[in-house]
Parts: structure tokens; C-alpha cells; sequence
């Protein structure tokens, strides 16, 4: 019988133009999925903010903190409060004209555990990160939180299959990628279809490759010509979405995730065991041509 479960909170919000106001709003959504059963919280990108990275504007820069710093201040005194670990996506200032996309992890009693930084920046009309932040130089992480030990990626990092490896090859027991993405509000609705399901596909693949549940945790609302999809979910660890949130309601959902079967999974389907990592060499290529 499976005895290793741990509740998991997600924070799906609107965010408005007051950083204060926004982490406001989202101290009290972990506050009730804390009461809902949640051990572990997840909030979405940069929820502090708007989603600033649609344009190249100098003065946005202003939103950047320190990590550790005020607002891990804050919510390391909850975490501890209410006994829940808190992963929480924050805009960096490392240094001035220096910068991340960064995602701090503090544990039920209030540890700061340390930060990842996100590796892959996406520079795309909508998104125009490369602007803001340094890509990470601390590698991938995990966290040996009270319930779990967790891997944090983020947002652009979805995408790549190698991030989730190395991550779940770490020992992370499930992977966490806060996120703010969304469709152009003149988009079509099949095209906004055909987008939410990749997004969600590669993620849900993260799960069968690795054998471990995937959280995806992503804001819902309308900002400048985005309409953020919401859609945070949850899929097992054989990628069987066993929770989906609404596309345009702000929710707090905690679902129970089962860590045992990941070890039921990784057994009958042992893609682990027969990985040919002495084949590999190649993928350190940025294309394998003839040079």
C-alpha cells in the first residue's frame, strides 16, 4: 500500500500594477491552501509584478530585489507560521545592471534553502526576457524540503527535456515550473488551443520520461495585449493530468500527489535503467553537421 503523499498547493492569480497589493493577494492564497491541506505552495512567475517582460523599458528594472531578501523575509515568517514549504518566483537585482529570473525555496519552518536561477531566456515578441535577466549560473537544483525532496525550473525552461533530466537525475521526487505564459488577445482559438497543448504536452512528457509528477503553476488575466491562459495543472508520474485549473479564474488548488508511484513507474517502465549514456556526447552540440 501506498504511504507517501504530500498535499501540493498552486497560487493561480491576476496580477495588478502594485507590487504590494500583489504579494498581499498572494500571501492570502497561500494561506488557504495552507488550510486547504497544502504542505508545499507554488506561486506562479513573478508574482510580485505584472508581467513586465513585454517591453524593453529601463524603468522596470525598479522591480528587481535582492534574494534572499524583503519579500523571502516575509514569506519565510509564513512558511514557518503555517508549517508549508513556499516556492517563490522573484526578480533578482544580483548587482546593479545585473539581473535574474529567480525562484526561491524556503522550507516549513522558514529555512531559507537557497535559489535557482532560470537557465533558458526566451526573447520573443510578448517576451522580451533577454532584456531583464542573466541566464542562471548555478546549475539545476533541488531542494531537501521537510516533505519532499523538489526540483524548481521555470517558465522557458518548460521546453527543454534536458533541464527536466539532469533536474530528476538530481533526485528531485517531483518537478515545479512557475510560469506566465499566455495567448495574444486577438489570437484565434484554434491556434490558442494548439499552444496551450504543446505547453502542456512537453511538460506532461517531463513526467513519463522521469518517472516523477510535474506542477506547472501559471497566472490567469489580461495584461497589455496578453490574456494570460492560466491552465496550471498537476500530471502524474506516467504525465496523466490529475488536475487542470480554469483558463481564466483565479484559483487555489491543493491536490495530493502520490510520491510511491513514481517508484511503481520507474520499475515497469525502467527508461532509466536503459538510458545509453555513453551515446550521449552529442546533444553537447548546438547542431550536429559536419563541422
Amino acid at each position: 500500500m501506498s504511504n507517501r503523499t504530500v498535499n501540493v498547493g498552486i497560487v493561480q492569480l491576476s496580477c495588478s500594477n502594485d507590487p504590494a497589493s500583489n504579494l498581499q493577494k498572494t500571501i492570502a492564497g497561500v494561506r488557504d491552501a495552507a488550510a486547504k491541506g497544502a504542505k508545499i505552495v507554488c506561486l506562479q512567475e513573478l508574482f510580485r509584478s505584472l508581467y513586465f517582460c513585454d517591453v524593453e523599458e529601463y524603468e522596470n528594472f525598479k522591480l528587481a530585489e535582492s534574494v534572499p531578501g524583503p519579500s523571502t523575509d516575509i514569506l519565510s515568517g509564513l512558511a514557518a507560521e503555517l508549517g508549508v514549504v513556499i516556492i517563490a518566483s522573484l526578480f533578482e537585482k544580483r548587482a546593479s545592471g545585473l539581473y535574474h529570473n529567480t525562484t526561491a525555496v524556503l522550507d516549513a519552518d522558514g529555512t531559507y534553502l537557497g535559489k535557482y536561477r532560470k537557465m533558458h531566456i526566451p526573447d520573443d515578441p510578448g517576451y522580451y526576457e533577454k532584456f531583464y535577466f542573466t541566464p542562471g549560473d548555478l546549475g539545476y537544483k533541488v531542494f531537501k524540503t521537510k516533505f519532499a525532496t523538489i526540483g524548481v525550473l521555470i517558465c522557458w525552461d518548460q521546453w527543454y527535456p534536458e533541464a527536466a533530466r539532469i533536474t530528476a537525475l538530481m533526485g528531485a521526487e517531483m518537478l515545479f515550473y512557475p510560469t506566465a505564459i499566455g495567448w495574444h488577445v486577438e489570437q484565434d482559438a484554434e491556434t490558442n488551443e494548439e499552444q496551450y497543448q504543446a505547453w502542456q504536452t512537453i511538460q506532461r512528457s517531463h513526467s513519463v520520461a522521469n518517472g516523477i509528477p510535474v506542477i506547472s503553476v501559471n497566472r490567469v488575466g489580461e495584461e497589455g495585449n496578453m490574456r494570460f491562459w492560466g491552465g496550471s495543472f498537476f500530471s502524474n508520474a506516467f504525465g496523466k493530468v490529475i488536475y487542470q485549473a480554469d483558463h481564466i479564474a483565479e484559483e487555489v488548488h491543493v491536490e495530493e500527489i502520490d510520491l510511491d508511484k513514481s517508484e511503481r513507474y520507474r520499475t515497469h517502465w525502467p527508461f532509466l535503467r536503459d538510458r545509453r549514456i555513453d551515446s550521449y556526447s552529442p546533444i553537447l552540440k548546438r547542431f550536429i553537421d559536419e563541422d
